[in-house]
């Protein structure tokens, strides 16, 4: 199957089938927001899950999707040809509605309607009704993956940081993810390697000068994503680098040379 895996690594996941049962059901059913290629490829891959309810599930989802916006969905240029080629879809030209490039393959439903306190603090005493506070940390996985692509800027702040590695993938792959949020990702030293390293792969991303730079000066982040991006700074962030003991020796090292290279030129 062929889409971006860095564009939603929470698929990419999925797909390889190193998601859980309970997860991989919810993206077979659709309660996943995604882009609309993104998520038919998904449910293309799911049909063939080796869990009959997961694949059960994914097929219901293909089938409930109305021809004319599934013909509009394929239709689309940034649809693999193997993608398209799975689907028979005949449709009247006048009848293919129109898709914003961000529209979503199926609506998915609206949070469970409750209130949560995102911090680490001990839970509040249970209250009754659906406005009960409880702390992000101490949801089931499944829960937190719902939040990370479902909830608020400041909730995906939190989850981000979260140790699974699912989690923290759901937030990468959440459609309203906006640049800002992904640059202040890049800055984040409590963050795991794999956050790093995604947003690091993703073309899209890369093109902000503020998350390469962010990338770059970031301590944690993988030699082998920081050290290329020390060329696409400017001047000033270089010799910011070459005398900044926070990041490892060698993108230290490497800013100096070119620091030293650039004033030897000027001579």
């Amino acid at each position: 199957m062929s889409f971006e895996p860095t564009h939603a690594p929470l698929f990419e996941l999925i797909r390889r089938g190193e998601a859980p049962t309970d997860v991989r059901r919810l993206a077979a059913q659709g309660e996943l927001p995604a882009r609309a290629h993104e998520q038919l490829a998904l449910l293309a891959a799911l049909v063939r899950d080796p869990d009959p309810d997961v694949a059960a599930a994914a097929q219901a989802t293909l089938a409930a999707v109305p021809p004319p916006r599934l013909a509009a969905v394929l239709r689309r240029s940034d649809v693999p040809p193997d993608l398209r080629a799975q689907f028979t879809v005949v449709v009247p030209e006048s009848d293919i509605p129109s898709l914003e490039a961000d529209a979503p393959l199926i609506e998915v439903g609206a949070l469970d309607e409750v209130a949560l306190q995102i911090d680490d603090a001990p839970a509040e005493p249970a209250e009754e009704g659906p406005a009960r506070r409880v702390p992000v940390s101490s949801l089931p996985v499944i829960e937190r993956v719902k939040l990370a692509m479902r909830g608020t800027r400041e909730q995906r702040t939190v989850l981000v940081r979260d140790p699974n590695r699912l989690v923290a993938a759901a937030v990468l792959s959440c459609p309203k993810l906006s640049e800002s949020e992904v640059e202040g990702f890049a800055r984040m030293t409590n963050v795991s390697e794999d956050v790093l390293r995604v947003i690091g792969t993703t073309r899209h991303w890369m093109r902000n000068y503020g998350t390469v730079a962010a990338l770059a000066r970031n301590p944690k982040t993988p030699l082998a994503i920081s050290m290329p991006l020390i060329t696409r700074l400017n001047d000033r962030d270089i010799k910011s680098l070459s005398v900044d003991r926070n990041v490892p020796e060698g993108v230290r090292v490497a800013a100096r040379k070119i620091v030293v290279a650039a004033a030897s030129r000027q001579k």
